[in-house]
């Protein structure tokens, strides 16, 4: 939560900062912020690896929190947009270190029968950081009169209080002793990530295509009118709706078919894009924001689970690295796709190619099917799933 206020207040304000105070274009802005998520997605493959493989998952995330720590001062100091990117690839370099083994250590100490409100809880207190940054960025620039540079330097108190929370409040549970280390890369281990994990991987790529970066929602209120002041607002009511959300959907992926949960959420999207391609004006753009959110809370959690629930509990670091390798490509392919759109057609044909991406989604969860993966697993399952504990 403190780490995604720090972020959040920055990334607000980040779209509108490069248009209007460094002249750069929406393909640009697509472009960086396609790159640093796709950056951070990357990094997962190794971080999860490097958890699985030496049983520790703590060190890692401090490392990677204390990386988006430092890179908060780069935002303040940016003159042109290349400074943007360069820190803009830090923070999610850092942020690809540390949610793999922090996503394995949460499955690693839970429950099976109540991983999803698990999951679901965690990400509603992630969104509960994601609007207060945004709430604060909103305070700060009415307050100090648009000095974004102000503003960002803000943004380093609480990602530092993060990094110190993490390091002397977190305690990791025992590793397992007495068993060899062994690769997770090496062919015989990969073999057993099955069929239902990377049906659920191909799913989480299409929903990544289908949904680019938020940035295009800020800059979409803004074209409409939006006080530059009242941009994060944008993120606000968003993540509003993601956290007072997330933990229901989380709970209720425990017990409901997940391919018609995931199905909702698509829809849900579909008709946000559709919302939002109509027209630019705040009424709309505000209706389609609070659909976004609601597709969020539907989707990432449930997403998030599923691998959990697919892939063997010593590999979970590995299977949530690929899992991400995969929607980070995705993630900047739909990102450029949006800003070149964007800007050579217009802000609605950047919305109407999200809504034609969710119609593939759709059509990949239908060959999936719910026997491959997508329906929750019963109690014996998840009994029999469940990972020995230490002695």
């Amino acid at each position: 939560m403190l780490m995604d206020i720090a972020s959040e207040l920055v990334h607000s304000l980040l779209p509108v900062f490069m248009v209007t105070a460094l002249g750069a274009s929406a393909l640009t802005v697509g472009l960086i912020e396609g790159a640093g998520e796709a950056t951070a997605l990357i990094v997962k493959v190794f971080s999860g690896t490097l958890s699985d493989y030496f049983g520790k998952r703590k060190p890692l995330a401090v490392l990677g929190y204390g990386m988006g720590a430092l890179s908060k001062p780069l935002f303040a100091l940016a003159t042109t947009a290349g400074v943007v990117l360069v820190a803009r690839l830090f923070d999610r370099v850092g942020k690809g270190i540390r949610d793999a083994p922090r996503d394995a250590l949460i499955a690693d100490v839970t429950p099976p029968e109540v991983r999803g409100a698990a999951f679901g809880l965690r990400q509603s207190l992630d969104t509960v950081g994601a609007f207060v940054g945004p709430l604060l960025a909103i305070g700060l620039m009415l307050l100090w009169s648009n000095d974004f540079r102000a503003v960002f330097w803000v943004a380093i108190v609480p990602a530092v209080l993060a990094v110190a929370l993490l390091f002397f409040g977190v305690q990791e549970p025992a590793s397992r002793s007495g068993e060899p280390r062994v690769n997770p890369l090496r062919r015989e281990n990969l073999r057993r990530l099955s069929r239902p994990y990377w049906w659920v991987v191909a799913i989480g790529a299409m929903f990544t295509l289908a949904r680019f970066s938020e940035a295009f929602l800020i800059l979409r209120a803004q074209q409409g009118g939006l006080p530059i002041a009242l941009a994060p607002l944008v993120l606000v009511v968003m993540n509003v709706v993601y956290s007072l959300a997330a933990y229901p959907f989380g709970r209720l992926s425990d017990r409901a078919s997940h391919a018609t949960l995931l199905c909702a959420g698509l829809l849900v999207l579909l008709l946000a894009d559709l919302v939002l391609a109509h027209s630019g004006q705040w009424s709309w753009v505000g209706v389609g924001v609070v659909l976004w959110g609601l597709h969020m809370a539907l989707t990432q959690g449930l997403l998030t689970a599923m691998v959990a629930d697919a892939a063997p509990a010593d590999l979970r670091g590995t299977a949530y690295g690929f899992f991400n390798l995969v929607s980070g490509v995705a993630m900047l392919a739909a990102s450029a796709v949006a800003g070149l759109l964007w800007d050579t057609l217009g802000a609605s044909s950047t919305f109407q190619a999200g809504s034609a991406f969710c119609l593939v989604a759709l059509a990949t969860i239908a060959a999936a099917g719910t026997g491959r993966g997508l329906a929750p697993r019963t109690s014996a399952q998840r009994g029999a799933a469940r990972p020995r504990e230490p002695e």
